[in-house]
């Protein structure tokens, strides 16, 4: 069986699903739209696929699914004709540059019953399974999550009203992980170190601490004024463990020693082919994040952006 995929945004996201999507053999890459139609050809010609100039024209191909890969605020509308259309589909993080157009579509993806499948990758990593399996049934007394880095240079990064922010955008991957190591968050109180860059309302920086609903403690950090990435990951403390986590490196030590390792999986490549799996009729795997399940790290992102805004403390939406 082939399965026939479109995929909307050619940016370069869009072009990594792409080139990955027309790798696998029981996929065909039907065509790829993009409001610039010039990105659109080039990742056509590129990867061996047609162009549409629009989204509704894409749907009209016979798709079996389609992936979004559009910026956060060109969420919404774009989901809403994809599930009018009843096609199901894979689309980038985050679910929207604000929490009420995630709302909505993952209102409306639970009413049409239709197969999601997000880019929350780093779940795929067989050390987050590693680290998860590690801490499972111990006591997590603190985690922090930290995501220092550099200015994107798209213009849309740099408005907040755009991209939703750095801890929106980007640090979304570490929330994620706070989530599936520790539990979830309660409430979130927090600071933001305003811009300092002309034509940037993200802030410099962000920090907030967590209240989980276990009992834990934990703290977040962002920083966008950095030459290059720093560091991104998560560390827990649990009873008697530490786990030190990013994206490429594992560390656990214990009463008993140290271990590390590093991804056996690349993460990118395997969250698209657990959605093609899936559409093929196969089980969803346990590092596959639905729109339902990446809701409720975008709510703890948005808490976390809204605190640090604000000032204040904010109960994480559903907690």
């Amino acid at each position: 069986m082939t399965l026939r995929v479109g995929l909307a945004g050619a940016g370069g996201v869009g072009a990594r699903h792409a080139r990955t999507l027309a790798g696998f053999d029981d996929v065909e890459l039907v065509a790829v739209s993009d409001p610039v139609p010039a990105a659109a050809r080039s990742l056509a010609d590129a990867v061996g696929c047609a162009v549409e100039d629009d989204v509704e024209r894409l749907l009209r191909s016979g798709l079996d699914a389609v992936w979004l890969c559009v910026p956060p605020f060109a969420h919404g509308p774009l989901e809403e004709t994809v599930v009018r259309a009843g096609i199901p589909f894979f689309v980038e993080k985050p679910l929207a540059a604000d929490l009420a157009v995630a709302e909505q579509v993952a209102a409306a993806v639970a009413a049409a019953g239709l197969p999601t499948a997000t880019g929350y990758h780093w779940r795929h990593l067989d050390t987050v399974e590693r680290a998860r399996t590690v801490l499972s049934g111990v006591p997590v007394r603190l985690v922090a999550a930290r995501w220092w880095g550099s200015t994107p240079p798209p213009a849309w990064w740099s408005r907040s009203e755009s991209s939703g922010g750095q801890v929106v955008e980007q640090a979304t991957h570490v929330l994620d992980l706070v989530r599936v190591l520790a539990g979830e968050v309660a409430e979130v109180g927090g600071l933001a170190a305003p811009s300092t860059a002309a034509g940037r309302d993200v802030p410099d920086a962000v920090a907030a601490v967590l209240r989980h609903e276990s009992g834990a403690v934990g703290t977040v950090s962002t920083s966008c004024v950095l030459p290059a990435a720093v560091a991104a990951g998560i560390d827990v403390a649990a009873d008697g463990i530490a786990v030190e986590l990013t994206e490429t490196s594992l560390r656990v030590r214990t009463r008993d020693g140290e271990q590390q390792a590093t991804p056996a999986v690349d993460g990118r490549h395997a969250v698209d082919r657990a959605f093609v799996d899936v559409l093929a009729g196969g089980a969803p795997p346990p590092g596959l994040v639905d729109v339902g399940e990446a809701l409720r790290t975008h709510r703890l992102a948005w808490a976390v952006t809204e605190a640090a805004r604000t000032g204040t403390t904010v109960r994480v939406p559903g907690a």
